[in-house]
């Protein structure tokens, strides 16, 4: 059984046939640099990763089909497989995959919920439900993860339509970078929100890698 080729690797020493005792975590490209951050941290050399495209988020139908085709490449090399994905979208597809195939995933609908955690993060939303969220991935990639797809530089009435109903935009923060956080700021202006900014760290995707609570 061949493993999949990861988009964002963890090198190892171990051949790739020769993993008992390892464990693949399958995540969204959205969260490779923290789970490598979280690996790094806190010594958890046991675990190698594989990233699907966070494109994927645009199409969330393909996420289900597409984590399985990875157990499937992955499930007799591994000792345990992780899911680095909340439901994002799927409705409940991406779990039944997951019941079907013996693997689980992080708790939570979305990144949103298991970074400020489950109850913190109604919480935030409860506040106020015209909330748009952004993440240290989606802040570094905000022109090509929102502005593009949404097609708002040629169509920049479009804003309009989509965010009618927004008030603020929440950066949920994993990393105390201020490049990172200049980057949300202007994409607040850029949306006509206020700003806000919540310090996360990576929450429960810490725990859930078997880590600390790392900052």
């Amino acid at each position: 059984m061949r493993v999949v080729e990861p988009l964002f690797p963890i090198e190892t020493d171990e051949d790739a046939n020769d993993k008992i005792g390892r464990v693949l975590v399958i995540a969204c490209g959205a969260l490779a640099r923290e789970i490598i951050a979280i690996r790094d941290l806190n010594g958890l050399d046991h675990i190698d990763l594989t990233c699907l495209p966070a494109q994927l988020h645009n199409t969330p139908d393909k996420i289900p089909e597409e984590v399985r085709r990875a157990i499937l490449l992955n499930q007799d090399v591994y000792s345990e497989i992780l899911i680095g994905y909340g439901d994002c979208g799927t409705g409940g597809l991406l779990d039944r995959v997951l019941d079907e195939t013996g693997t689980k995933r992080i708790a939570g609908a979305h990144c949103y919920a298991f970074f400020s955690g489950l109850d913190e993060f109604d919480k935030i939303a409860e506040e106020e439900l015209g909330t748009f969220y952004l993440t240290d991935f989606l802040a570094r990639h905000f022109q090509t993860m929102v502005i593009e797809p949404l097609g708002l530089d040629w169509h920049p009435h479009l804003r309009d339509m989509y965010f009618a109903h927004y008030k603020r935009l929440v950066y949920l923060a994993q990393t105390d970078d201020p490049a990172l956080e200049e980057a949300a700021r202007a994409a607040a202006e850029r949306l006509e929100l206020t700003f806000e900014i919540r310090r996360t760290g990576y929450g429960m995707l810490s725990t859930f890698l078997g880590g600390g609570d790392a900052p």
